[in-house]
């Protein structure tokens, strides 16, 4: 996998490289501010981008705007954008815009090299990941009238770890249910959200959109 690393904080980006490298990532390039991302991704065209989402000049959203306009441009290229801080607003944002090939994970997760090369091949393979606490905070939101009031408990939990990014195996595995259970789970939540199959959309992205929106 050949990646680029966009960080302005030369500490924190040189401790994403070396990890990357010692796991037998392709560090094709780095840059510490969204306009050098920009013209490296274009030239070198890597599988993923890992973008810190706060960048100069401004440090507000500038990797989540690089983000925007690498999947805009390069559709076949994954995003990963890193936040110090749980932005939700952002993280839906990111989702919203471009719910393939993309992830949203706080900077304590990087570190954790196990998480960091699972999200990033999840990416690349056109995957959504969302950091679980981000998940947990729009989860906790109180939403009038609430689009999920009909499913029971345990399709709310699967639809919490489909939000993570989670394969219907990997929810099996975390629920310890047969994977045709959570099938059916999953089956059942698009049902009762009124999401019917179609060419034109990926039911798994909407169904969780429409369970994290306020």
């Amino acid at each position: 996998m050949r990646v680029v690393v966009g960080e302005d904080q030369m500490l924190t980006r040189e401790g994403v490289v070396r990890l990357l490298q010692d796991a037998g990532i392709d560090v094709v390039g780095e840059a510490a501010d969204a306009t050098s991302v920009l013209r490296q991704v274009r030239a070198l065209m890597p599988d993923v981008a890992i973008l810190d989402i706060r960048m100069p000049p401004t440090h507000t959203d500038e990797g989540l705007v690089a983000a925007d306009q690498i999947r805009r441009e390069l559709p076949g290229t994954g995003v990963l954008v890193l936040s110090q801080y749980v932005e939700s607003t952002y993280a839906m944002r990111l989702l919203s815009d471009h719910p393939g090939h993309s992830g949203y994970l706080l900077k304590e997760r990087v570190f954790d090299v196990a998480v960091l090369i699972d999200a990033l091949q999840r990416v690349a393979d056109g995957e959504t990941v969302i950091d679980p606490t981000v998940v947990a905070r729009l989860l906790a939101r109180r939403r009038e009238p609430d689009p999920i009031a009909e499913l029971t408990p345990r399709e709310r939990e699967t639809i919490g770890l489909v939000a993570e990014g989670l394969t219907n195996r990997a929810i099996a595995s975390r629920l310890f249910v047969a994977e045709r259970t959570v099938e059916s789970h999953v089956q059942q939540i698009f049902d009762k959200l009124g999401l019917e199959d179609s060419p034109d959309r990926n039911r798994r992205v909407t169904a969780v959109l429409t369970y994290l929106r306020r």
